[in-house]
């Protein structure tokens, strides 16, 4: 297939697909007129690489999910190196979690803080005597 159509069938642009090439993560052979042309493995390797990049991998992190694909695996996270990136990437997010826990915990004190003293204030303004 040519750009056109892989992009059409993965959901990207063909600029998207060239740059990925140009990171070595998608690969297509080309026609004798010079034509980028795909084969439905790099179909599946775009597919991956949307996917992890929607859930918030770089590029960087791809490549052994890409090379996993290519060795012919049915899934690019079953190799000992994408395992690798799995595990680092869950412990960004745990740490991630743990922070925002912290942020959250922050602010329902600050919340409870601003209503104790509002309540205070209203209920000494309703005591003073006109």
């Amino acid at each position: 297939m040519l750009i056109g159509e892989l992009a059409a069938r993965a959901g990207t642009s063909t600029r998207t697909l060239r740059y990925y090439e140009t990171h070595g993560l998608v690969r297509p052979r080309r026609s004798a007129n010079g034509y980028r042309v795909y084969d439905e493995a790099e179909l599946r390797v775009v597919h991956e690489i949307r996917a992890l990049l929607a859930v918030g991998f770089d590029l960087a992190d791809i490549r052994p999910f890409v090379a996993c694909l290519r060795a012919g695996h049915s899934s690019g996270d079953v190799c000992p190196d994408s395992v690798a990136v799995l595990r680092r990437k869950l412990a960004e997010v745990d740490a991630y979690l743990d922070r925002l826990g912290g942020v959250r915990q922050q602010l329902r004190e600050q919340l409870a803080r601003a209503i104790t003293y509002r309540e205070e204030r209203c209920l000494r303004t309703r005591r003073r005597p006109d």
